[in-house]
């Protein structure tokens, strides 16, 4: 199976896009790949919340709950 890749242009303040290439270069990846990486966790943290909210609707909050706690050990909140 091959990933198909979209290009995404965005605006940034030049300071903050030089903010941005400084934390890629300090973690090792392009910028590209640290951008990545961040719309990776945004999208994961969305899914989670999602998840816990239909769970908690549901009266479910125990399942709720731990989907929250699985959240914070993926990310070393806790």
């Amino acid at each position: 199976m091959t990933d198909r890749m979209a290009t995404l242009t965005i605006k940034l303040a030049d300071e903050q896009q030089a903010r941005l290439r400084q934390l890629a270069k300090q973690k090792g990846l392009s910028v590209d790949q640290f951008m990545q990486e961040l719309s990776t966790i945004a999208v994961a943290e969305f899914d989670a919340e999602t998840r816990f909210r239909t769970l908690a609707s549901r009266g479910k909050r125990a399942k709720g709950l731990k989907v929250l706690d699985k959240l914070d050990h993926a990310f070393g909140r806790k």
